[in-house]
């Protein structure tokens, strides 16, 4: 199967060359590392079976973020870690996109605009659930941020990952949204995005290079609902760690030119794009993101400052499950948390099913469990577990 690294190797040094002193270290650097990934240039470890005794040996990753053969694991081991912030409720799956003015911007202040697009978009969010004609509390936000389309073209936005309800201000309660099947309204909420983008930056002193008309537009925020806790994360986790281009897209390079397809967003066609490989390149680099940039980030209940509050609206959730679940003489709407006097509401005519969130918490369970690697498996007698042996750092092939 063709990959990255096989176009990076053959036109890598060419592309190095043509654009050296413009390069910037980072992409260099995941040129490199995709070129070494899992093979000699990194090293590897041994393996020994427990049961048969016989040896494997595999190549070590590179692990850079922007690398396609790394993030499937990446992407299973944060399912892995989200199992303990993740909510046994609903969730919605919202996508802000920076207008192609704001580009140019956003190009030459990455860090700035790319943080500022995560920060301003939950905090949007989070100013319209403030408002009980929405929700009334502080939602769960886990966003993402992706800068291409499906064609490698620039094109920055952000994935949001919200939950459906929040905790209320006192903390004595889970609310859920007023209208059923929906969080709060699009267009009020691009309004909002854009205003709190536009202010943050004038604040960074950036905002001269705009051109002004993009403050008169509209935006687009884009809302799904995308059910409980665990399908959300699995949903997410497409999203997390993809990075531009998967070697599965890659379909030719023939004299130097790069073939790959994309499926097209609003007829589901297969389409295919066939670049020369200098420009393919440059595509793919201007997707690298800034040496330390966090792409991931956490705010409202699961911020790393709202552990108190992300365990208390479990807590609550927990119980609303507990008592759904449990048959009862007297119909009630609220849950009692014994000594602390906290109850759950349900808001409008937005019904929590009773079995609904308790199989949420164990469909988390299941598909985290599920989706932490296994022991690597002999390939020899096809029981016996793989235990490491020994290991080398770099250029080293296979001791046989």
């Amino acid at each position: 199967m063709l990959e990255l690294a096989d176009i990076v190797r053959a036109a890598g040094p060419a592309y190095e060359q043509a654009h050296a002193g413009r390069m910037l270290p980072s992409h260099r650097r995941a040129l490199h590392d995709i070129v070494g990934c899992r093979t000699p240039a990194l090293g590897g470890s041994l393996y020994r079976c427990d049961d048969c005794g016989a040896l494997d040996y595999a190549y070590h990753s590179c692990r850079n973020r922007h690398c396609p053969k790394c993030q499937e694991t990446r992407a299973q081991a944060w399912l892995t870690r989200l199992r303990a912030r993740v909510l046994p409720c609903n969730h919605y799956l919202l996508t802000f996109t920076l207008p192609h003015q704001l580009r140019a911007v956003a190009r030459a202040h990455q860090k700035l605009v790319y943080a500022a697009l995560l920060r301003e978009a939950a905090a949007a969010v989070q100013t319209l659930a403030d408002d009980r004609t929405w929700v009334g509390g502080t939602l769960g936000i886990l966003a993402v941020l992706h800068t291409w389309s499906r064609t490698l073209e620039y094109h920055p936005h952000a994935h949001l990952l919200v939950t459906a309800g929040g905790l209320t201000p006192d903390g004595s309660a889970w609310v859920t949204p007023a209208h059923p099947r929906f969080l709060m309204p699009g267009y009020a909420l691009s309004k909002i995005f854009r205003a709190k983008m536009r202010d943050a930056l004038v604040h960074a002193g950036v905002d001269r290079a705009v051109d002004p008309t993009v403050w008169t537009r509209a935006w687009t925020v884009h809302i799904q609902q995308i059910g409980n806790g665990a399908h959300a994360t699995r949903y997410l986790s497409r999203y997390v760690y993809r990075v531009a281009l998967d070697n599965h897209r890659l379909e030719r390079f023939d004299q130097g030119r790069v073939t790959f397809r994309y499926t097209h967003a609003r007829t589901h066609e297969t389409r295919r794009v066939t670049l020369p490989a200098d420009t393919f390149i440059t595509r793919f680099l201007q997707h690298v993101l800034p040496r330390g940039f966090t792409k991931i980030r956490y705010y409202g209940l699961l911020s790393p400052t709202g552990r108190a509050d992300l365990e208390r609206a479990r807590h609550v959730l927990d119980l609303h499950a507990a008592q759904h679940t449990r048959p009862s003489r007297t119909a009630s709407t609220t849950t009692s948390l014994g000594s602390t006097g906290s109850t759950l509401h349900d808001r409008g005519n937005m019904n929590v099913d009773s079995s609904g969130v308790s199989r949420d918490t164990a469909h988390v369970t299941v598909a985290l469990i599920v989706a932490i690697p296994a022991a690597r498996t002999c390939a020899v007698c096809g029981r016996g577990p793989l235990r490491v042996v020994e290991r080398w750092r770099r250029s080293r092939a296979p001791p046989w």
